[in-house]
């Protein structure tokens, strides 16, 4: 068997995977640790262009700058557009609701995938699932407590909907990346998305890097996206370091899972980023979800779950029922 077609089993996809969820439950840490004093657009900045130094090193390990070429700019335009997306509503909500609470509502993505499967892929979903996909929207709602107004909240709706716009979008990135893997190197992937990262963060920059948008009224969200960009010096420093290796590997890792094995065999991995922002958030804030927000998780988490193993059952990938053959 070639090295090729050893990278192609879901072992591979499943290692990818938890390196990923790993690497990303680190990144959330730091960017919740440093969202007090610098603003989201100058670690993203920070993080892409340190990550894409490491991924272009992939790329000649991978076949050299000649991978890079493409046939669908449109595409992987999308996906890049995407990812920027679900990465600034995620991480401006991420400053205000505790980590846990964040990272259980944005698991709402896989359930996402599910449904877009029937659009983009042509992939007929039974009733149990569509349940099971009903059952964990239900959990977000459980979660955000639309019912709830005024003092009785710890944060707006509109805070709690931006981890579920996230979701979204992030669900969109992983079937294209699932479409376009097929003919593009995971290393070529993570290139194009920070590209794009590094684009968006010094339009930014150049409206907002001075602040002139940001005051004393100013939501905590607003003012992580719009704070003036400021020199980290210290510790900061090295965690902002630590961002940009993180990038590399979130940005490689998580391609190469899609783009190797199905996605309903390595989805479901995911959910392990849940007991790490659990994990983080109780070590380093002292945060422990209340009684109400475990019933959302619960039922995220089931959900996803069940619709894992009926495929299983079923014996049919989520994304596409055919393997496709991939050129190396």
């Amino acid at each position: 068997m070639t090295a090729s077609a050893k990278l192609g089993t879901p072992a591979a996809g499943i290692g990818f995977i938890l390196i990923g969820m790993f690497a990303i439950s680190i990144n959330d840490m730091l960017i919740k640790m440093l969202s007090g004093g610098y603003p989201l657009h100058q670690m993203v900045f920070t993080r892409s262009f340190i990550g894409i130094v490491f991924s272009l090193m992939l790329v000649q390990l991978e076949g050299g700058w000649s991978i890079l070429r493409t046939r669908t700019p449109g595409l992987h335009l999308l996906r890049g557009f995407m990812i920027v997306i679900a990465n600034l509503t995620f991480f401006a909500a991420l400053a205000v609701l505790p980590l846990a609470e964040a990272t259980a509502v944005f698991f709402v993505a896989p359930l996402m995938i599910t449904l877009l499967s029937i659009p983009v892929l042509g992939e007929k979903i039974g009733p149990m699932r569509i349940s099971a996909v009903v059952l964990g929207f239900i959990g977000v709602v459980i979660m955000t407590r639309p019912w709830q107004s005024g003092d009785a909240r710890e944060a707006s709706l509109l805070i709690y909907l931006m981890p579920v716009a996230a979701a979204f979008t992030y669900a969109v990135n992983q079937v294209l990346t699932r479409k376009l893997g097929a003919t593009t190197k995971a290393s070529a992937l993570a290139v194009y998305v920070q590209v794009m990262m590094i684009s968006v963060s010094l339009g930014f920059w150049a409206v907002a890097g001075d602040g002139r948008f940001v005051d004393a009224h100013s939501n905590e969200s607003v003012v992580f996206l719009l704070r003036a960009w400021v020199m980290p010096k210290g510790v900061d420093l090295y965690l902002f370091i630590g961002l940009g290796l993180n990038s590399a590997i979130v940005g490689y890792t998580l391609a190469q899972a899609y783009r190797l094995t199905d996605a309903a065999t390595v989805a479901p991995f995911e959910y392990v980023g849940l007991p790490l922002a659990i994990f983080w958030g109780w070590a380093i804030w002292g945060e422990w979800p209340s009684g109400m927000t475990l019933a959302g998780i619960g039922l995220i988490l089931g959900a996803g779950l069940f619709v894992f193993l009926r495929e299983r059952q079923k014996q049919r990938p989520l994304l596409g029922r055919k393997r496709v053959h991939r050129r190396y």
